[in-house]
């Protein structure tokens, strides 16, 4: 890992209609549009959609990262994620993510262990962490016979 701080940018482009083109270095683009629930045609990423899929993706390389040093077995772990947007304190905020964890472990892994492992990694997610609303891990732990 490089040493800190990190810096990362994206350009963003568009014209009076269509997409918000969105760029980085070396990414490939993606176009932008509000989401049904603000008028738009709710059939691209919005920033909305963006922030929900920045905490699940955070969610699941956290998880990866930790279980790797905990020395923890695993199968498959699936990520779901709710964020609530509202208006609070006279703005529209996100005030709550609940991240829904579906997490499969071979037989030899206890469901305890493995409920520690995702909560330590939902506590180091960086997103999360740097959001102000609320986080609530649920976690559903399945060993695998």
């Amino acid at each position: 890992m490089q040493s800190f701080p990190h810096h990362y940018k994206v350009a963003a482009t568009a014209a009076p209609e269509g997409d918000v083109n969105l760029t980085s270095d070396n990414l490939e683009p993606i176009p932008s549009l509000p989401p049904a629930e603000f008028g738009g045609p709710g059939n691209r990423w919005s920033p909305e959609t963006l922030l929900i899929a920045a905490v699940a993706d955070c969610f699941m390389l956290s998880f990866r990262a930790v279980a790797r040093a905990s020395k923890l077995s695993w199968i498959s772990l699936k990520c779901e994620v709710e964020g609530t947007l509202e208006r609070s304190e006279g703005m529209m905020k996100f005030t709550e993510f609940v991240i829904n964890a579906t997490l499969e472990v071979p037989k030899d892994t206890t469901k305890e262990r493995a409920n520690r492992i995702l909560e330590k990694a939902e506590a180091s997610c960086l997103i999360t962490n740097s959001l102000t609303g609320a986080v609530h891990l649920n976690t559903i732990v399945s060993v695998k016979s």
